[in-house]
């Protein structure tokens, strides 16, 4: 028990020890967080007084940051300014004696330190800008002086017939001359050359190079539009113009091969964004003069339209393609060529309705018409149009598409139809489209030919049969030199060509078979029903002409006889009127075909019953069924 109890004592005695060891402790705590609340007032007071001083630190390097970067500009600005002499040495001497490369780089060189001085505005400097601007100008009066003496070594004019003729590539500048052509271009066109030296859109090469090379194509070309415009006027003819005879195809040939050429030295010297400035430039001088070549020839072909107007389809095709090969291989002057074009072009389509009221004129003025019914040369000279026009498939089908099938009846609608620009190549596609409506015009002008002939002829000629040949020989003209040619071809896409031309040939052939109707009647018989049976007639049955005769009353068989003196007398004339007409070949076989199957069978019919009217002696029966189909035969 006493053993408990002293445990207990001394158990007692360590918790009290215990608790005044916590309440020491957590009085020393209370004491560190009264110092730690002082601490951070403490440092906040500090960072309050150090945070000024940082800012103004940092202030302070940004400024000993910038003043160094300063002294480092200042030093570079001195630097040019020192080597002043060195390049002022250079350029003064010239492209010539320091050579073009060390010379472009001295003036590079100028052009980077008055970049630098120009952009601090300082006032030490302006001394220094003023010496190097004049220096950076002369530098680019020097290379101008350069490029315009390398150009001007190749500058004299060829002779484009020699390239021509020979088909040969025309002759551009000489790799070298380009290189140092290109080099010199290269700091000229830069934007501080343009600003020093050149206030212009251009830069300083362009215009040098468009003032020489612009001179030498107008000068090579110039012949050649003398020659256009000489090989086209023919003094006093009235021939249709032959294709290829006017010096216009040469000419556009000279002016595709030289400005081919002048586009690739264009596009091996400048820079690509300047090639479409610098071709136009160079090129428009020569243009000008191709484009007035144009109006001359226009000018020209309107006072001779008739014969000339092909001169007109033939410029249109030319122009129009050199005008596409050139768009093609520089993406330029499609528009110059257009405006070019446009009056010949103008021409060309007024020409159609005009071509066809020439023939309406020409014929409305003839005084005299061939008695003998001959066909006239007239007809030959419009199917020598026609056939003319064939050669022109391209043209023609650009036009006449532009105008509208039927439109050249309308000298409004052909003006209204004007373009500025040039015809696609889908336009000159020579499709059945266009085919048609070419087969159309040359309808329209068959039928106006042949109706104005056949209305002249009516007043003219002394008798229907005479107007029926020689409508008949126009229309065996027309024909033949239509199925000798590719209008055959061209009429073959419309329907009813032939069949129009075909009813003309009919229209002719009535017309002249009118006159026979005249011995036809006389073949006629009266038939009597009151007089018994009728004996049997026809190729089949079996006539006995005695007995048909005995069965005539006098009356009746002088009838008989008067029919056969009408109809010999009557045959003989048309006859011998038939052979004195002029005949195509085919229209006197064809005319003779058919007199022959309207006179053989009455005659043969008629002869077969009265054939003994007089016994055989040929008093009134002249000819038997034999000497009659000869006769006719011989018609022909």
């Amino acid at each position: 028990m006493k053993t408990r109890d002293a445990a207990h004592a001394e158990e007692s005695a360590e918790v009290e020890v215990l608790i005044a060891e916590a309440t020491r402790f957590d009085g020393i705590s209370k004491q560190i967080k009264a110092s730690l609340a002082r601490l951070e007032g403490g440092s906040q007071l500090v960072r309050n007084a150090v945070k000024p001083v940082y800012s103004n630190t940092q202030g302070l390097q940004v400024m000993n940051d910038n003043i160094d970067k300063v002294l480092d500009a200042i030093d570079k600005m001195l630097g040019p300014s020192e080597d002043k002499g060195r390049e002022e040495r250079i350029i003064r001497a010239g492209p010539e004696r320091v050579g073009l490369p060390d010379y472009l780089a001295s003036l590079k060189r100028v052009d980077r330190a008055l970049a630098q001085m120009s952009s601090t505005n300082l006032r030490i400097n302006q001394q220094a800008i003023g010496d190097f601007n004049e220096l950076l100008g002369e530098g680019n009066n020097q290379l101008q002086a350069l490029f315009r003496s390398t150009l001007a070594e190749n500058v004299q004019p060829v002779e484009p017939l020699h390239y021509i003729t020979k088909n040969l590539p025309f002759p551009g500048l000489p790799q070298e001359r380009v290189s140092k052509l290109g080099s010199i271009d290269s700091f000229l066109s830069s934007t501080a050359a343009r600003d020093a030296s050149y206030n212009s859109p251009e830069s300083p090469s362009i215009r040098i190079y468009v003032d020489l090379r612009g001179a030498y194509l107008s000068g090579s070309l110039h012949n050649l539009a003398a020659a256009s415009i000489s090989t086209s006027k023919r003094k006093g003819s009235d021939e249709i113009y032959r294709q290829g005879t006017s010096g216009i195809g040469t000419y556009a040939s000279g002016v595709e091969g030289i400005f081919s050429a002048e586009f690739k030295n264009i596009s091996a010297i400048f820079s690509r964004e300047d090639w479409g400035l610098a071709f136009e430039a160079t090129c428009r001088k020569a243009l000008a003069e191709f484009a007035k070549t144009l109006r001359e020839l226009n000018m020209h072909i309107k006072s001779n339209l008739a014969t000339d107007c092909f001169l007109a389809y033939e410029i249109v095709e030319i122009v129009t393609n050199v005008g596409y090969r050139i768009d093609q291989l520089s993406g330029q002057l499609k528009l110059p060529f257009a405006d070019a074009l446009k009056p010949i072009r103008e021409t060309a389509k007024s020409s159609l309705a005009e071509l066809i009221e020439d023939v309406r004129r020409r014929v409305s003025n003839m005084q005299t018409l061939p008695q003998d019914g001959s066909a006239i040369p007239f007809t030959s000279e419009i199917m020598t149009r026609l056939q003319t026009m064939t050669l022109y498939p391209q043209s023609l089908a650009s036009i006449m598409a532009s105008l509208g099938d039927g439109n050249w009846h309308s000298a409004a609608r052909v003006n209204s139809s004007s373009s500025t620009s040039l015809p696609s190549l889908k336009s000159f596609d020579v499709g059945a489209d266009s085919s048609q409506i070419l087969a159309h015009y040359m309808m329209d002008t068959l039928e106006t030919l042949l109706t104005s002939l056949d209305a002249k002829a009516r007043v003219l000629l002394k008798s229907k049969s005479i107007s029926g040949v020689f409508v008949a020989n126009n229309v065996a003209v027309i024909d033949r030199m239509i199925r000798s040619s590719d209008i055959s071809t061209i009429l073959a896409s419309s329907s009813t060509a032939f069949t129009k031309i075909d009813s003309w040939r009919k229209r002719g052939t009535s017309a002249y078979l009118e006159s026979w109707r005249e011995p036809c009647s006389a073949l006629m018989e009266v038939q009597y029903t009151n007089r018994g049976a009728r004996p049997p007639s026809g190729s089949n049955g079996l006539i006995d002409s005695a007995t048909v005769i005995k069965q005539l009353g006098s009356k009746d068989k002088d009838i008989i006889k008067e029919k056969f003196k009408n109809f010999n007398t009557s045959f003989d004339e048309l006859s011998a009127k038939h052979k004195s007409l002029q005949m195509e070949r085919d229209v006197r076989s064809l005319l003779a075909r058919e007199v022959q199957a309207m006179i053989e069978p009455l005659y043969a019919r008629f002869w077969d019953r009265y054939h003994e009217i007089d016994k055989g002696k040929g008093k009134y029966v002249k000819y038997d069924k034999g000497s009659l189909s000869a006769q006719l035969a011989a018609l022909g």
